[in-house]
């Protein structure tokens, strides 16, 4: 499992909403510049989040983006999987983005790959925003 900029970026941006207490609306220009994120980069990567039911958005003065639901019920794992796919090293050990790889000779190999999956699924699916606040 590698993270791409779009997944660091959206738990930057998300710990950012996770953090405030007034649970209001932050503007893209707002967050990109607290988190050093690339304004236009991170308007993509809200309206994913948005469409996936993780922010909620309100238009005009006052407006931009707050969490759609509590910090303590988003894992780091579904964004994650959101933005990257598989948490796997490799995708035929992966539980939700199997394909048959080459590696798949040698049961081994696949053995210590499920390992590694297991661990770093585990760990990202009991780690919410809440705890990393």
């Amino acid at each position: 499992m590698k993270l791409t900029s779009r997944s660091e970026y959206a738990l930057l941006a998300l710990l950012y909403l996770a953090r405030r207490t007034d649970h209001s609306f932050v503007t893209v220009d707002t967050i990109a510049k607290a988190q050093t994120i690339p304004p236009k980069f991170l308007e993509q990567i809200l309206l994913t989040l948005k469409r996936s039911r993780y922010l909620r958005s309100s238009k005009g003065h006052g407006g931009g983006y707050a969490l759609a639901m509590s910090p303590d019920t988003i894992t780091l794992a579904e964004i994650i999987r959101l933005f990257d796919g598989a948490l796997a090293p490799t995708e035929s050990v992966s539980k939700y983005f199997y394909e048959p790889t080459p590696i798949e000779r040698e049961q081994k190999l696949i053995k210590l790959f499920r390992g590694i999956r297991d661990y770093i699924s585990d760990l990202l699916e009991e780690t919410t925003l809440a705890d990393m606040r």
